[in-house]
């Protein structure tokens, strides 16, 4: 056993914590369902009313699931601080969205991000882009992320409760799916504010006990640093370049490069919250809060609590570095603050998997369902459809946490999944010749490709075929190239298979546009009076001399003032948490500058948003699109 059995047990005042947040959460739900039901505006985006502090907060709640933490501190177990840039390099991309897209997608006036396919491109391949993509999205990536945040939730239920894996299942889907399914995307954001207080106050009371236990943060680092085999790289914030090796280098690079750009435009759920705001200048806000709460305030508590426990649980080989985290609850946390932590990451958990339920509804109904099956049905029936989809959307989820087994592989593996389509997912909006081809192509290259590599390395274990002569033979022949392809399969070596993934693809999608038709002018024309996006409009912008797109130097001074303002953010609390205190002050004074200027850009208006002209045409909604899309 992990730890001793007394250990796991929750005392009463723990339980009422937990009782407590769970029926707070159902009684949000049935406060909200009326209004959910509304129409599918309520039940999807809040009716469009959500200001930016609650846009932005709900979106880091439902980043902030059970799995990070553990997740987090896993890699410090394993690996050491600097593989959190797993993430970390995220915030370009994240800083991309702020000044570039939050407002396009805004202004765009649509119900999900799969909408916008219709809206940009014409045609049948578009209609079947949009089709193949809401089940992609809504089913395939949705469930894996699904799965990946019950196994978190499964491995606390293991070790705080005791609870075999298909117990906390079974609890796990009747919690999530309950609210949910009442109060739409309204009980959605509700929740998710309360649930991020409620994870942020667990966090940090924990990382704070820790911390006190251990005599501080000097304490600390004295204390992890004298433990049985830790390397002393593990304090690094980037890789060390005479300790890390140089694939860890190589990974780096290409994370500070390359892999960013994939979530530059937002996407999901991110992009359901910009679309619910009140206005572009709420969604730009929201992006802004959303980028600051997830990389600076969120990630130290978990990375403290990750040393430490290399302190008190020295990894062993083969030992699963996930389960530091919950191990280190159970032996710090006294009766109540064990309950409020078990609450907190079970309202992680909840904020999580009730906006991938409403967003992958979402995805099924208004872009499957609503566009290509039951165009003439009521509101009412959509809301309903969108109940039972998100029912099929737990179950499926739930299969998925039963057959993972760890989280970090399947971050991973939806990575290198999707990092193929990420070039053209930005170009979209800003060059004029991408279209619907170019992101099939982007799409089917992506897939194929990365499952490819992850097959080779799969059907190479004896047995794992059904004929076992068949997969004795696939071994056989595998076998004279793997020795020389070894470190292209470790577990490090994963951005050198993205970096594959993105330069094959990136290659076949460009080729491709420049061998087909763009989207007809007049849909084009339609597009860009719109959205006024920037870029290479070339004769569509001089078709429409009436409508200025923005300046691409403008978003480009606040995205690195955005940048430099978080990375020195989130560098500047962590030395001061390693009891280095001269280079963290020094961090934050910077932070602090640069915050400043970051803000104040985010928050003007662009100079080139208005439209010049008497009048400005109605742009009649994507095909099964929402009622509401039609700008005038």
């Amino acid at each position: 056993m992990l730890i001793l059995a007394a250990d796991m047990q929750l005392h009463y005042v723990d339980w009422a914590f937990i009782v407590g947040y769970c029926v707070l959460a159902f009684a949000i739900g049935i406060y909200f369902s009326k209004r959910a039901s509304r129409n599918m505006s309520e039940f999807f985006v809040a009716g469009r009313n959500l200001p930016w502090w609650l846009a932005g907060t709900s979106m880091v709640a439902t980043t902030f699931a059970a799995d990070t933490p553990l997740a987090v501190s896993g890699f410090i177990r394993s690996e050491g601080i600097y593989y959190n840039w797993l993430w970390w390099n995220a915030l370009m991309g994240g800083m991309l969205c702020v000044f570039f897209y939050a407002r396009l997608w805004r202004r765009a006036g649509i119900l999900t991000d799969m909408e916008f396919i219709e809206l940009r491109y014409k045609g049948r391949p578009a209609s079947a882009l949009r089709g193949f993509m809401s089940v992609y999205g809504g089913v395939l990536s949705n469930c894996i992320i699904m799965g990946w945040v019950m196994l978190a939730m499964v491995k606390i239920c293991e070790v705080m409760l005791g609870w075999p894996k298909v117990t906390s299942i079974a609890v796990l889907v009747i919690l999530a799916v309950g609210y949910t399914v009442l109060s739409g995307f309204w009980g959605v954001v509700m929740t998710d504010l309360i649930q991020f207080i409620m994870a942020m106050t667990g966090s940090i009371a924990l990382a704070g006990i820790v911390l006190w236990k251990m005599g501080g943060p000097a304490g600390m680092v004295d204390q992890v640093a004298a433990a049985p085999s830790v390397d002393l790289k593990i304090f690094d914030m980037v890789p060390n370049w005479e300790t890390a090796g140089k694939l860890a280098l190589i990974t780096f690079v290409i994370q500070v490069t390359l892999q960013w750009w994939g979530g530059g435009q937002g996407g999901g759920y991110i992009v359901q919250r910009l679309f619910a705001t009140r206005s572009e200048k709420d969604s730009v806000l929201a992006m802004l809060w959303f980028n600051f709460a997830h990389y600076v305030l969120r990630p130290w508590p978990w990375i403290i609590v990750g040393l430490a426990s290399l302190a008190y649980f020295p990894l062993a080989a083969g030992e699963d570095p996930e389960l530091g985290y919950p191990r280190m609850m159970a032996r710090f946390l006294p009766v109540g603050l064990r309950g409020l932590m078990v609450a907190s990451l079970l309202a992680a958990f909840m904020s999580t998997i009730d906006t991938q339920l409403n967003w992958g509804g979402s995805y099924l109904i208004n872009d499957l369902y609503k566009r290509f099956i039951n165009r003439d049905a009521s509101q009412r029936h959509y809301v309903n459809a969108s109940r039972v989809a998100m029912l099929l959307l737990i179950l499926l989820g739930a299969l998925a946490a039963w057959k993972s087994k760890s989280i970090a592989s399947a971050w991973i593996y939806l990575m290198v999944l999707t990092s193929g389509a990420g070039f053209v997912g930005l170009l979209r909006w800003f060059w004029w010749r991408v279209n619907p081809w170019s992101e099939i192509t982007a799409l089917a290259s992506s897939l194929v490709i990365a499952n490819g590599l992850h097959w080779v390395e799969l059907i190479r274990t004896p047995g794992f075929l059904a004929n076992p002569l068949l997969s004795w033979q696939v071994w056989v022949w595998t076998e004279p190239i793997m020795p020389q392809l070894e470190w292209f399969y470790s577990k490090d070596a994963f951005a050198i298979r993205l970096l594959v993934v993105i330069l094959v693809c990136t290659a076949a999608w460009v080729i491709v546009t420049l061998r087909t038709e763009p989207a007809p002018a007049e849909h084009l024309q339609s597009f860009y009076r719109r959205v006024r996006p920037g870029g290479w409009w070339g004769p569509i912008a001089r078709s429409c001399p009436d409508v200025q797109g923005e300046r691409a130097i403008v978003g480009w001074v606040g995205w690195f003032a955005g940048v430099i303002c978080i990375y020195t953010g989130l560098f500047g609390i962590g030395y001061l948490c390693l009891a280095r205190t001269a280079p963290g002050l020094a961090c934050l004074a910077v932070s602090i500058l640069t915050g400043g200027f970051m803000v104040w850009r985010a928050s003007s208006e662009p100079p080139t948003a208005q439209i010049s002209g008497a009048g400005f045409p109605v742009v009649p909604p994507a095909p099964g699109g929402s009622d509401e899309t039609a700008v005038t």
